[in-house]
C-alpha cells in the first residue's frame, strides 16, 4: 500500500463519533480529526481535537512524526518522510524511522461504544529520547470550519494526570490525560489547507488552537507513551496518575482488540462501524465521514450489513423501530430528531423497507429468540400498512395504476434514489413509473401477498404490465421510466441502471430469457466498470466521466454517468442468475466482477467501499470513502449471492442461536474469499 493522502482510515465509536485521517497523516478534509463525538447520538456531531504535530528530541536534534498542509500549499513539518509502514489492522499503527536509525511506533485506537481516542508511542530501538505533542483543538460542527477568534478558551484545569479545555460554552469538555507531562503554552495555528476541501469547491482553510505541550521520555523496552482524549458533556472523570493512566489505557486496548478479534473477518469488522446507537435502539449511518442516518440508505444496507452477517437481532431492533415512523404508506428519509420534521420526500425507501422486512421475517420465522410475536406483528402491520397506503394514494402523486404499477412524481421533487438538484432543478425528476419503482414495488406486493390474498392478484396484473410496458424491442433494455410525467404511453428510453433491479438484486425476477440474457449485456457493455454501474449511457449527451467541481457542478452529474459501487450487488446476482447459478458461474462472478470490487478495499477507505468514483478510467473514487449501502452490497454478495446454497442454508441454521444478542461475527459456515 502506498503511504499518502489519498488512503484513509476510519475509527468509528459506535455513537455515531469517530477518528479519521490519512495514512500519511496529513488531514486533507475538515472532518479528520482525532476526536470527533455525537452530542446527540448519532447525530449533533462536532470537533474537539483536529490533530497534532509530534516531534521527537535527540541529543542529534528534533525529528518530526507528523505533518500539516498550511495555504496556500506548504508541508511542515516533514514527519510523513519518515513513515515506514502503515497497517489498518487491527488499528491505525504507523512506525517511523529517524535518521539515526531510532525506530517509533504509533497507534490510534477508538474504543467502542465511548468517546474516548488512545495515542499510543512506543520506542522500538535506539538510545532513549523526548517526545513532545502539540495538540490542536477547535470545538465547531463537523461540516464547518475554524477560525481565529476572541471567544475560543485555551484554559487549561490540572487534575492530576488529566487537563481538562472547553474551547466554547456549551459542547463537550474535553479531558486529555497522558502519564507524561503538561506545559501550558497557548497558540494559534493558523491557516490549515484541506485539499479534499478545496477539490470540492468548499471552504478549506482553517486556523486552530493549541493550549500547550505534552512531553514523556521514551525508552526501549520501557513504558509507552500514553494520551488519551474522552469528550465529557457530564461530569468530568480525569485521571490522577500516569501509572493509572497506563492500567486503564492497556485495559481499553486488550478489551478493543478482543472485541475487534472476534469478528469473522475484516469485512464483518468494518460494516459493525456503520451500526450505531441511537437513543435506546440502533440505525445505520449513511456514510462516513459526513452522512448521518438516512431512511433508504439503511434498508438497502441493512441487508448486507445486517441479514447477510446474521445480525438478526441489531436488524430487528432498527426495523421495528421505523415501524413506527409509517405515515401514509411512506416512511421519512431521514429519522426525524426531537422536534424535527420528517422529510417524507422518497418513493422507495418506503419498499426498500418492506424488503429488508420481509427478508427479516423469513430468516427468523419461527425463532422467538429474534422475533417475538409482538415484534413480528409490529413488522407485518408496518408492511401492509406501507403497500396499502402506497396502492390507495398517498404524497406526491404516489398510487397504485390500473395496470399494477406504481405511479410517482411531482414537480420540484425527486423521489428515486436519483435524487439530485441544484437549487430548484431537480436533475433526474423521473416522474411517472420508474423502472427500479416498479421492481420494488412488485416485489414490496408479493410480500404483503404472503399474509394477505388480496394483493396476489395486483401481483400477477403488475407483473405481466411490467414487460409489456417496459421491454424496448429495438434496443434490447428495458425503458428507464413510462408514462413520464403521468402521460399515459410515453416512454424514457434513457440507458440508466436502475432496470438491473428487474432481474437481480431483489427476490422477484421480471425479466427472464432472452430478454433478460440481451439486457444484461447491453448494460454489461455500456455501464459495468471495476467498481459499479455508471449511471447513464456514455454515449448521452448529458454524460460525465468525472465528478469534480463545486458543489452545483457535482450534483449536476451526480447521476449523470457517475460510477455507483453499490449496483455491483444486483448486477452481479443479475449476471449469474441468467447464466443458471451454478457453481461455476458463481466462481467466475467472484474471481472476475468481484475480485475488482475487492481490491477497492485498499484504494481509498481502507477496508471500506466508497460511495461513488468517476465513470471513465482510472475511476477515482469520490463521494464518501467509507460508505454502508456500497460495503452492504459487497457483503450481500459474499455471503449470499456468491455462497453455495447448501452452505448458506447451514450458515443460517448456525447463526439462529448467537443472534439472540445480535452478536454473532464469528459463527456460520460462510468465509469470505478476498480481503
Amino acid at each position: 500500500m502506498t503511504i499518502d493522502d489519498r488512503h484513509e482510515w476510519l475509527e468509528a465509536d459506535g455513537l455515531g463519533g469517530f477518528a479519521s485521517g490519512t495514512t500519511s497523516g496529513i488531514r486533507t478534509r475538515r472532518y479528520h480529526a482525532l476526536l470527533l463525538t455525537a452530542t446527540t447520538p448519532p447525530t449533533g456531531r462536532v470537533v474537539l481535537v483536529n490533530g497534532f504535530d509530534a516531534w521527537i528530541d535527540t541529543a542529534a536534534g528534533s525529528f518530526a512524526l507528523s505533518t500539516q498542509r498550511y495555504a496556500p500549499d506548504v508541508l511542515h513539518p516533514d514527519g510523513h518522510t519518515r513513515i515506514r509502514s502503515f497497517s489498518s489492522e487491527p488499528w491505525p499503527t504507523w512506525e517511523f524511522e529517524l535518521p539515526d536509525g531510532r525506530r517509533v511506533v504509533q497507534e490510534i485506537v477508538v474504543r467502542h461504544d465511548t468517546p474516548i481516542t488512545m495515542v499510543v508511542w512506543r520506542l522500538v530501538s535506539g538510545a532513549p529520547a523526548t517526545l513532545r505533542v502539540r495538540p490542536f483543538l477547535s470545538g465547531r460542527d463537523y461540516h464547518a470550519t475554524h477560525h481565529e477568534n476572541g471567544v475560543c478558551s485555551l484554559d487549561a484545569e490540572v487534575h492530576g494526570a488529566s487537563v481538562v479545555f472547553q474551547p466554547y460554552q456549551g459542547l463537550p469538555r474535553i479531558v486529555s490525560s497522558a502519564n507524561g507531562t503538561y506545559r501550558n503554552a497557548p497558540e494559534w495555528y493558523r491557516q490549515f489547507l484541506y485539499t479534499a476541501e478545496r477539490d470540492r469547491g468548499l471552504d478549506a482553510v482553517e486556523d486552530l488552537a493549541s493550549p500547550g505541550e505534552l512531553t514523556w521520555t521514551l525508552d526501549a523496552g520501557g513504558a509507552d507513551a500514553v494520551w488519551t482524549l474522552t469528550a465529557a458533556a457530564g461530569p468530568v472523570a480525569t485521571v490522577g496518575t500516569g501509572e493509572e493512566l497506563l492500567a486503564t489505557a492497556a485495559r481499553h486496548r486488550a478489551d478493543e482488540r478482543a472485541r475487534r478479534s472476534a469478528f469473522r473477518t475484516p469485512l464483518d469488522r468494518a460494516a459493525d462501524a456503520y451500526l450505531v446507537r441511537r437513543g435506546r435502539g440502533r440505525t445505520v449511518i449513511a456514510g462516513y465521514p459526513w452522512f448521518a442516518d438516512w431512511g433508504r440508505d439503511t434498508f438497502i444496507a441493512i441487508r448486507g450489513l445486517c441479514l447477510a452477517t446474521g445480525r438478526y437481532a441489531d436488524a430487528r431492533d432498527i426495523l421495528v423501530e421505523w415501524a413506527g415512523a409509517v405515515s401514509e404508506g411512506m416512511l421519512p428519509n431521514r429519522f426525524p430528531d426531537h422536534g424535527d420534521t420528517p422529510q417524507f420526500n422518497s418513493v422507495d425507501a418506503s419498499l426498500w423497507y418492506v424488503l429488508a422486512v420481509d427478508e427479516l421475517l423469513q430468516r427468523a420465522a419461527g425463532d422467538r429468540r429474534v422475533l417475538s410475536t409482538a415484534d413480528a406483528e409490529t413488522l407485518a402491520t408496518a408492511i401492509s400498512r406501507i403497500v396499502s397506503g402506497y396502492a390507495a394514494g398517498t404524497r406526491y402523486g404516489i398510487r397504485m395504476d390500473h395496470d399494477g404499477l406504481l405511479a410517482s412524481g411531482a414537480p420540484g421533487v425527486q423521489l428515486t434514489w436519483m435524487d439530485a438538484r441544484v437549487g430548484d432543478r431537480v436533475i433526474t425528476p423521473r416522474i411517472g413509473k420508474p423502472v427500479e419503482i416498479q421492481a420494488l414495488w412488485l416485489n414490496a406486493v408479493q410480500a404483503a401477498g404472503r399474509s394477505d390474498a388480496r394483493w396476489r392478484d395486483a401481483f400477477e396484473r403488475g407483473r405481466a404490465a411490467f414487460v409489456e410496458r417496459f421491454w424496448i424491442e429495438e434496443r434490447g433494455y428495458l425503458a428507464d421510466v413510462v408514462d413520464v410525467d403521468h402521460v399515459p404511453g410515453t416512454r424514457d428510453l434513457t440507458l440508466r441502471p436502475n432496470q438491473i433491479l428487474a432481474v437481480g438484486g431483489l427476490p422477484v425476477v421480471l425479466l427472464d430469457g432472452d430478454r433478460a440474457r440481451r439486457m444484461l449485456d447491453v448494460v454489461e457493455r455500456r455501464l459495468l466498470t471495476p467498481i459499479g454501474l455508471r449511471s447513464l449511457d456514455p454515449g448521452d449527451s448529458a454524460y460525465a466521466a468525472r465528478y469534480e467541481g463545486d458543489a452545483s457542478a457535482r450534483d449536476a452529474v451526480y447521476h449523470q454517468g457517475t460510477v455507483w459501487p453499490w449496483l455491483a450487488g444486483p448486477f452481479v446476482e443479475a449476471w449469474i442468475r441468467v447464466r443458471g447459478n451454478t457453481a461455476a458461474v458463481r466462481r467466475e462472478a467472484r474471481e472476475t466482477l468481484v475480485a475488482s470490487l475487492m481490491r477497492h478495499l485498499d484504494e481509498a477507505g481502507l477496508g471500506h467501499v466508497s460511495e461513488i468514483a468517476d465513470a471513465e478510467p482510472p475511476f477515482v473514487p469520490r463521494g464518501c470513502p467509507f460508505q454502508a449501502w456500497s460495503l452492504g452490497e459487497l457483503l450481500r454478495l459474499d455471503r449470499v449471492v456468491l455462497a453455495d446454497p447448501a452452505r448458506t442454508r447451514s450458515a443460517r441454521e448456525a447463526l439462529s442461536h448467537a443472534a439472540e444478542t445480535g452478536r454473532a461475527p464469528r459463527v456460520g459456515a460462510i468465509r469470505s474469499t478476498g480481503h
